[in-house]
């Protein structure tokens, strides 16, 4: 089995790269094409309050903190879901996961999906994707791995990584990579955009990390930044994966702390090597360079989040994450938004910056390319959660979407799942609609309240409405005070719901 090392790799390029530019001091950006370069980047279980400059106590994200204060900061981001694959969805196809079955993590996306990457590819673009794919199996028979959905190369994971992690490189057997997961990535990436720059062609690159997703992992010096975390925050014992044993064990949070926000500052560090970098090759100007995290903090790093909820809550606290967007040519000055924005929004923007079409089927994203200068004060649509499950009914059993040897993985991963160290994928038909099937925890957002149901449908349905601009806990239900509001946000959240059942049967294909 091959080992790559990684931290000589990124020291090479870096190297090569900053005596190229020394030599050339004069240099200019220039912009050869009118498309911008995009690179999206996103966090794995990331939240909201785990950065710098949205006042976290502790954590020291330098990097994402100078993008807030340069590019773009948005303040209401959501995860179009609570929890990874579907958000991750989300990006891929500006849908909402539901629509295509991919209602939890190990849900794999639908083959006939139309892919943001496949979309960039027609525009011109050279396409890559890079780290944690979990919306199907990254071997080279998957009908949903990154080459199936539009990336011509890519470098990924079944589901998440830590240290040393083993990738898969376009779809042959996984390899090993010794080092910090997050900067093997970033240094694979610039690999690529090398080459891309070297045949004048733009890029889309995906980078999605594997931190700071449990279990944890970090180098000394970054432990280090940590040693004096208070020790009140070893009171509370979490539970967690043991990277020895990949077994459950359970631990004082304030070691975990030290681990997890050692993941965050890996990983800020490596978006700065890529800054880094598309400065050091004249490509930072015309670079539209995003980042989010693809769902709230999970309860084991959940010590300072300032919101209601957690990973896998349709509170605030399970969406709501945070943002950063910069791109000099199109954003030249810095800019901070209070517009609600999803990971929807994603495909539709890219695609009016890049003038390509929508694909034709229900588009649950919009536009945001009015944002970039300010016009966008509100959102024109609400936006929509809701945690899908494949229908619970006694004597139903649902045929597979995909064939089940087609969504076996193969990347070994420290966490063991019914004794196995990958994880397979499932997606299933779904052939009617039934009343049942508009239950489970959803919520409708519009630019001022917020509806939440929790349970069933009707009389047991559990349903709270807060105005989040002025109640961003969501610590006080309106529902008994504002019946109104509730009523006409539940309708139109009814409404789109039997839109997304009907793409769940199919009928956008």
């Amino acid at each position: 089995m091959r080992k790559f090392t990684n931290r000589s790799l990124l020291s090479i390029i870096l190297l090569a790269i900053g005596m190229t530019y020394s030599c050339q001091t004069s240099q200019k950006e220039t912009n050869k094409s009118k498309l911008p370069n995009i690179i999206l980047l996103m966090g794995d279980d990331h939240g909201w309050d785990e950065v710098g400059y949205n006042g976290h106590p502790y954590l020291q994200t330098p990097v994402l903190d100078e993008m807030a204060a340069t590019g773009l900061r948005m303040d209401r981001f959501y995860s179009a879901s609570p929890v990874c694959s579907p958000t991750r969805g989300s990006v891929i196809t500006g849908r909402h996961p539901n629509r295509y079955g991919t209602f939890t993590p190990g849900t794999s996306i639908r083959p006939e999906e139309i892919s943001i990457a496949g979309i960039m590819k027609e525009a011109g673009y050279a396409t890559a994707h890079f780290g944690k794919w979990h919306l199907g199996p990254v071997k080279a028979e998957s009908p949903t791995n990154p080459a199936a959905m539009g990336f011509d190369e890519y470098l990924s994971h079944d589901n998440f990584f830590e240290m040393n992690p083993y990738l898969s490189r376009n779809g042959g057997p996984p390899e090993l990579y010794e080092g910090e997961s997050s900067e093997i990535l970033v240094a694979e990436a610039i690999r690529f955009i090398q080459k891309s720059k070297e045949n004048n062609q733009p890029f889309f690159v995906v980078i999605w990390y594997g931190s700071p997703h449990e279990p944890y992992s970090g180098l000394p010096e970054d432990l280090a930044l940590y040693d004096d975390l208070p020790e009140s925050l070893g009171d509370k014992i979490v539970s967690l994966t043991s990277n020895e044993t990949g077994q459950q064990i359970d631990r004082p949070q304030r070691e975990v702390l030290q681990e997890r926000f050692a993941e965050i500052t890996a990983m800020d560090r490596s978006i700065g090597s890529m800054r880094d970098y598309l400065k050091a090759e004249a490509l930072r100007k015309n670079t539209l360079l995003w980042y989010f995290g693809d769902n709230g903090t999970p309860p084991e790093g959940n010590a300072t989040v300032p919101f209601r909820g957690e990973k896998a809550d349709v509170y605030e606290g399970g969406v709501r994450v945070p943002s950063v967007l910069e791109w000099p040519a199109g954003i030249p000055n810095p800019m901070v938004t209070a517009v609600n924005s999803v990971s929807s929004d994603v495909l539709p923007t890219l695609c009016a910056i890049t003038g390509q079409p929508l694909p034709n089927r229900p588009i649950d994203g919009i536009d945001l390319t009015s944002m970039f200068d300010g016009t966008m004060v509100e959102r024109k649509e609400p936006i929509m959660f809701w945690n899908g499950t494949v229908r619970q009914e006694e004597g139903y059993s649902p045929v597979p979407y995909i064939d089940p040897e087609l969504q076996k993985g193969t990347s070994p991963l420290v966490k063991l799942m019914n004794g196995i160290a990958t994880r397979n994928f499932t997606n299933f038909h779904h052939l009617d609609i039934q009343v049942q099937d508009f239950g489970g925890a959803r919520a409708i957002l519009d630019n001022r309240f917020k509806l939440v149901i929790h349970g069933g449908i009707g009389d047991d349905a559990k349903k709270e409405l807060f105005d989040v601009r002025e109640d961003p806990a969501e610590s006080n239900n309106l529902i008994q005070q504002l019946p109104e509001v509730g009523i006409l946000l539940e309708g139109k959240l009814k409404l789109w719901q039997q839109s997304v059942l009907e793409s769940l049967m199919g009928n956008d294909y």
